[in-house]
């Protein structure tokens, strides 16, 4: 891994997800309404829900999946930048069981302080992982600001009956997750000047993989609710999926997979600051997560893995599945009874 002449991450406080508004600040921007929205019943997920996408049926066969999402850079090459950009926001619409149709690029460049011709590189970045998708880049828009951002808005289709939304979830259903977590703290390695080659390797491996998976994942009527890890970490995205259900979880801490190497750098207390963030955002309603346990549990990640609610009559046929997909995929826990605490880590 050489190091650029100019490093992207040095020019934002945060990075990828992690640069997310504090998930309480995000609570009372959106709550400070001082008009309705329009009521529309062919809007099928809004933004009355805390999902990952907006769903607007068209017909009885066809509905729309609408999602943007850009963030600062995570990484100082800007073709690993827009690669990891682009993936994260197909993540979206494929975390709602769709299919990508087409994506339109957004892009902010301080074009007085970094060249042109990178902005060039991440736009190269977005559009590789488009194609590994299926999907053209098919425009988007661009200024010039003081701070390097870049991302999509992403179109796709699902049928109205396959739609996977965060708030699905039922008693006993179990919960998987399909990557392993610490991208966050892989990237703060990174922008510390920490990391080593090889875990540069894992963190763009996994950063980079496209979720298209949960396009398949969308036709299996035993997964009732499904999400992707991002910005407000495990925790933070278990807690709207319990929440939204009206039900609590069950987390086996031991069973939460790590990216190799990831444990090393925690040791070293090398972890995104917004990892407090979202602890402080999500304590209150958590028991059983002790000492440096939070790190695994809060750490932002950029392009994270699905969780999915299985139905646990189904887990024989849901684990074949994955098999037969060469997906992996690891059981965390289970949803149970809404009790006092949302979540509970034993």
């Amino acid at each position: 891994m050489e190091t650029p002449t100019i490093r992207l991450t040095q020019f934002s406080e945060g990075s990828g997800c992690g640069c997310k508004i504090a998930p309480a600040v995000l609570d009372s921007i959106l709550g400070n309404r001082k008009s309705v929205d329009l009521e529309d019943p062919n809007l099928l997920v809004g933004n009355s829900t805390k999902d990952d996408a907006a769903v607007y049926q068209i017909s009885e066969t066809i509905a729309m999946i609408n999602t943007v999402d850009f963030f600062t850079p995570i990484v100082d090459d800007p073709y690993d930048f827009g690669r990891i950009a682009a993936a994260n926001a197909l993540s979206d619409v494929y975390a709602m069981g769709g299919k990508p149709l087409f994506a339109n690029a957004i892009l902010s460049w301080p074009v007085e302080k970094i060249d042109p011709m990178l902005a060039a590189e991440v736009l190269e970045g977005g559009r590789a992982i488009c194609q590994e998708a299926g999907i053209p880049l098919a425009g988007g828009h661009s200024i010039a600001a003081k701070d390097p951002i870049f991302g999509l808005s992403v179109n796709g289709i699902i049928h109205p009956k396959s739609i996977k939304t965060n708030k699905g979830s039922k008693e006993g259903d179990l919960i998987y997750i399909t990557k392993p977590l610490g991208i966050g703290v892989l990237a703060t390695a990174l922008k510390r000047d920490k990391i080593n080659q090889d875990d540069y390797v894992k963190m763009i491996h996994f950063a980079t993989q496209i979720n298209s998976i949960g396009s398949e994942f969308g036709q299996l009527e035993y997964i009732h609710a499904m999400t992707d890890v991002t910005g407000f970490g495990l925790l933070g995205h278990l807690v709207e999926m319990s929440e939204g259900a009206g039900l609590s979880a069950v987390i086996q801490g031991s069973s939460l997979p790590l990216i190799d190497g990831v444990s090393d750098y925690i040791s070293q207390f090398i972890f995104p600051d917004n990892t407090y963030r979202n602890w402080n955002a999500y304590s209150g309603k958590t028991e059983g997560i002790n000492g440096m346990e939070l790190v695994k549990f809060c750490d932002p990640q950029t392009n994270g893995g699905l969780m999915v609610a299985v139905d646990p009559k189904s887990q024989k046929a849901f684990e074949s599945f994955l098999e037969k997909h060469r997906q992996k995929a690891w059981l965390i826990g289970e949803f149970i009874a809404q009790s006092a605490k949302v979540v509970k880590v034993v």
